[in-house]
C-alpha cells in the first residue's frame, strides 16, 4: 500500500487528484472528470479538494520524512 502523497510531476493544479488516482490505480484524467462531474452535484467537493491539497504532503517531502 502507498502511502498517500501529492506527486511532484503529473500535476494540473495541486496534484490531488493525480494522487488519489495513483492510490486507487486510475488515471489522472478519469479522476479528474470524476470530480468536475461531482462538482455539478451539491456537496463540499471543492472544499474537500483545498482541505485535501493543504493536508496531503508533496511527495518530496514525504520522501523526506521516511
Amino acid at each position: 500500500m502507498t502511502a498517500l502523497a501529492r506527486p511532484t510531476n503529473g500535476r494540473m493544479i495541486g496534484g490531488v487528484c493525480a494522487a488519489l488516482a495513483r492510490r486507487f490505480g486510475t488515471s489522472a484524467t478519469t479522476m479528474r472528470v470524476i470530480f468536475v462531474a461531482s462538482c455539478l452535484l451539491p456537496g463540499p467537493q471543492f472544499l474537500v479538494y483545498l482541505a485535501l491539497w493543504l493536508l496531503l504532503p508533496s511527495e518530496d517531502k514525504a520522501r523526506q520524512a521516511w
